[in-house]
């Protein structure tokens, strides 16, 4: 219970009360803005890397 108030004070899970439960999900805004932050600039590398194989070899063939 501990790790889901961090999750919660964080607003990476929601929570909704249903009677005696409690309710999880997941909010995808937050996790979202995470990936694009720190996973997208090492990809970008990577696709751009691609997008310039593409356009060589094109022009060469």
């Amino acid at each position: 219970m501990k790790h889901l108030r961090v999750l919660e004070q964080a607003s990476l899970v929601l929570t909704r009360r249903a009677g005696r439960t409690k309710l999880h999900y997941l909010n995808p805004v937050p996790i979202r803005l995470v990936h694009d932050r720190w996973i997208d600039k090492y990809t970008e590398r990577r696709v751009s890397a691609l997008a310039d194989l593409k356009t060589q070899l094109e022009t060469a063939g």
